[in-house]
């Protein structure tokens, strides 16, 4: 199946910011070795792109609140049907069709991502200045616009250029190679560092799970996938990963206004149902996902809950017969027993 028509989506959001800061007055000339024009096209193709999807993320972190909630019913059901797999499933499937939830609609925002990614990926890695004019045409694009955006320069980095171009594909945008380098290895460093916080941020409020599948899933996105870009981000062209960043950036922010807005669940094992978490609200026991942590993004622990002290409350109740300390005015005295 061709993809053209997504790289045409995306190269006409590009071009209608690049012509919006152009109009704008934001030269096409570089200045402090930067094409801001450009610039702030991607990252406001980023910012155009993310809310489109944001419906589809409130539909996500709802989706995650309501799979929580039914873990209880799930531990049940496995219990209940613990090696017999098929009816187990089946029970499940039911149990997800009544309660209107979706395991699949968590990773929606991601898959939908995912070809708008390799869309950007394409038309920076098509922006190549040696290719014949016929092709320079492809996807909305005319020659004048290609041939800017092929010379669009990061701090006199292009951003078509990536860490493991050759001196052949360098010298052709008469670029230098140690500072493609040097710019594109703190770019990727910055990705990494990103990727880990969005994900870090999200389990920071959710829990660890207790169940070792889902706790090696969380392990993997936590440490798995910031290192894998460690590799992959050397291929990566200076624009997808300025695209990235600010991806990530935006889904910092975004994350933690759908969180405050729509609290973690918190699991009460001597109730089958759950409740959303208040800033008020104690956790009496862990449930299927361990208690948040509150402090951010680097995840101070929360401090310690006061302990009431224990009162005898029958050493301190009167005995019987005995006059109350300092009596208030028309206060009847206690009634002396019969004798």
């Amino acid at each position: 199946m061709s993809l053209d028509w997504i790289y045409t989506a995306i190269s006409w959001i590009l071009l209608r910011w690049h012509a919006l800061w152009d109009a704008i007055g934001i030269p096409d000339d570089r200045v402090l070795g930067t094409n801001w024009a450009w610039i702030l096209a991607i990252v406001f193709l980023v910012v155009t792109l993310r809310i489109i999807l944001f419906p589809v993320f409130v539909k996500q972190i709802k989706s995650q609140r309501a799979m929580q909630a039914l873990q209880p019913k799930v531990k049940a059901l496995q219990e209940k049907h613990k090696g017999d797999k098929e009816t187990l499933q089946k029970e499940m499937m039911e149990l997800y069709r009544t309660e209107k939830a979706n395991p699949l609609m968590g990773c929606l925002p991601m898959f939908l991502q995912i070809p708008v990614f390799f869309a950007l990926f394409h038309v920076l890695q098509h922006l190549d200045p040696t290719i014949s004019e016929k092709y320079k045409l492809l996807y909305g694009w005319s020659l004048e616009q290609f041939d800017s955006a092929a010379n669009a320069h990061l701090f006199n980095a292009p951003i078509s250029a990536k860490f493991g171009s050759s001196a052949a594909e360098l010298a052709a945008v008469g670029a230098d190679g140690t500072t493609v380098k040097v710019l594109a290895g703190i770019l990727v460093l910055i990705m990494m560092g990103t990727t880990f916080l969005t994900s870090r941020q999200m389990i920071l409020k959710t829990g660890w799970a207790e169940d070792p599948q889902q706790k090696m899933i969380q392990r993997l996105m936590l440490y798995g996938i910031p290192f894998s870009l460690l590799i992959s981000g050397s291929l990566f062209p200076i624009g997808v990963v300025i695209y990235w960043v600010t991806n990530n950036l935006f889904t910092l922010a975004q994350q933690q206004w759908v969180l405050r807005k729509f609290p973690p669940v918190q699991m009460n094992k001597n109730a089958s149902t759950a409740r959303p978490a208040s800033s008020g609200a104690r956790s009496t026991s862990s449930g299927p996902v361990q208690p948040a942590r509150t402090g951010g993004l680097f995840g101070r622990k929360a401090a310690p809950e006061p302990v009431s002290p224990v009162v005898d409350t029958k050493a301190l109740a009167p005995k019987p017969g005995a006059k109350p300390v300092n009596p208030k005015k028309g206060t009847r005295p206690a009634n002396k027993p019969k004798g």
